[in-house]
């Protein structure tokens, strides 16, 4: 297995349960020992949730798995090998059979700057790093001193740029606005309200996956806090210091967000397979056209959406990877004489975003809801996908402690700006 993210997860703790050690050898070759419950990163941003709350140890977890720490980083089919970059050098690993759940990184675009300047919402190293950056930006604003050069710095400092109105944009800019009103007591000469919250995308709506109501809800939600939603704009250029946009407009901001949607692993363009929009093409079954023995998922992989349009893949989502992961397990499982292989069909059971404090917005098996209600239905639905009940309780725990204790704000500084650079975080630049 290649890959840690929902669909590798929950497929190979689906193999375990289907065959037994004398059928099977189950490897799988991960950057990191854990599965990472990404919905919830905005809260690890936010210091709501530690961020060992939502990793789910492999090692614990699956254990009847050899987990090989690395990323592979080519293919070999006719060889049946991976090549696998690790921290200890890199080594060949050879299979029988192969499924591919690489997953996705942040999209990027060829715009000056952003590489060098914009920090992503996909990983926990780039969660702690937004959230201590955000504290630090504000203790600098703080101090400084009231002169025009001060008032200028302090206005960058104190302005929060964020690309993509889709989930992680959406959530990141809400819960974080909604978390810094809380903890304004940290600062002596900040307000709250002196903070610039700035949401742009190239949609024309936010939320569009939830639909125009609740797109128009969330809107409003934003728009009552003071944060400035650009819609069809997007960023022309970036520096240390601001952000150009493209209608001609720049930002003086020394924050910048990006969340402009997902692209499939780099790995997927070293194939030299068939691609649907950069996503591995796939039959139904999840297994690769013209391949024996391999198999491809997750937000990597265009898999039929057979309860849909089949001739569209499904969406890049954790409900469906999970699915995916464990129709894939009962398909390679079949090729062993366990069961029968099956397409993958699964209708969407909706979706959910919490926009801090009492604010949500959900879409449970089509029912659109608002509120405190939409806010209760998506923590609801988190406690029930995370996969463990030590997850499970740690999360509830510390929903519990944020909602009567005083929120702590501690600068920890543990990851390097460097190192929070999407293509260092996400490991896009082994490719």
């Amino acid at each position: 297995m290649v890959g840690e993210g929902f669909g590798g997860f929950h497929g190979l703790r689906r193999l375990e349960k289907l065959l037994g050690p004398e059928r099977a050898c189950l490897t799988l070759v991960a950057p990191h020992d854990y599965l990472l419950y990404s919905p919830l990163l905005p809260e690890v941003a936010t210091g709501v949730l530690d961020p060992r709350d939502i990793a789910v140890p492999l090692r614990q977890t699956l254990r009847r798995t050899r987990t090989v720490l690395g990323r592979v980083t080519s293919v070999d089919f006719d060889e049946r090998t991976v090549h696998v970059q690790g921290d200890d050098g890199d080594s060949e690993i050879g299979w029988d059979k192969l499924i591919l759940s690489p997953g996705s990184v942040t999209r990027q675009f060829d715009i000056p700057g952003v590489a060098e300047n914009a920090y992503g919402l996909k990983t926990l190293s780039e969660a702690v790093y937004i959230r201590n950056h955000v504290i630090a930006q504000l203790d600098a604003a703080d101090e400084l001193p009231d002169t025009p050069a001060g008032r200028d710095e302090r206005k960058e400092r104190l302005t929060v740029v964020a690309v993509g109105a889709g989930y992680t944009g959406t959530e990141f800019v809400a819960q974080m606005q909604k978390w810094v009103k809380g903890v304004e007591s940290r600062w002596g000469s900040i307000n709250p309200d002196d903070v610039r919250w700035i949401l742009v995308d190239l949609a024309t709506a936010v939320l569009p996956e939830l639909g125009p109501q609740l797109g128009a809800k969330a809107l409003r939600v934003l728009a009552a806090r003071g944060v400035e939603v650009k819609l069809g704009v997007s960023v022309e250029s970036a520096t240390p210091t601001s952000v150009t946009l493209t209608d001609g407009s720049v930002v003086g901001s020394r924050t910048l967000v990006w969340g402009a949607g997902v692209a499939p692993s780099p790995l997927i363009q070293t194939l030299g397979l068939p691609t649907e929009k950069g996503r591995l093409v796939v039959n139904a079954d999840l297994s690769v056209p013209g391949l024996k023995d391999v198999w491809a998922l997750g937000d990597a992989a265009a898999v039929p959406d057979l309860a849909g349009d089949p001739s569209t893949p499904t969406a890049p989502t954790a409900q469906h990877a999970q699915r995916q992961g464990i129709a894939v397990a009962h398909n390679v499982a079949a090729t062993l004489g366990v069961g029968q292989a099956r397409d993958y069909r699964h209708k969407d059971l909706g979706l959910v975003a919490d926009l801090g404090g009492f604010d949500g917005v959900a879409k449970p098996l089509g029912v659109e809801l608002t509120g405190p209600v939409a806010k209760s239905v998506a923590r609801g639905y988190h406690l029930y996908a995370l996969p463990t009940t030590a997850a499970k309780v740690r999360v509830a725990t510390d929903w519990l402690y944020a909602s009567v204790l005083p929120t702590r704000v501690v600068n920890l500084n543990q990851v390097r700006p460097e190192d929070a650079l999407i293509a260092k975080a996400q490991g896009v630049d082994l490719y």
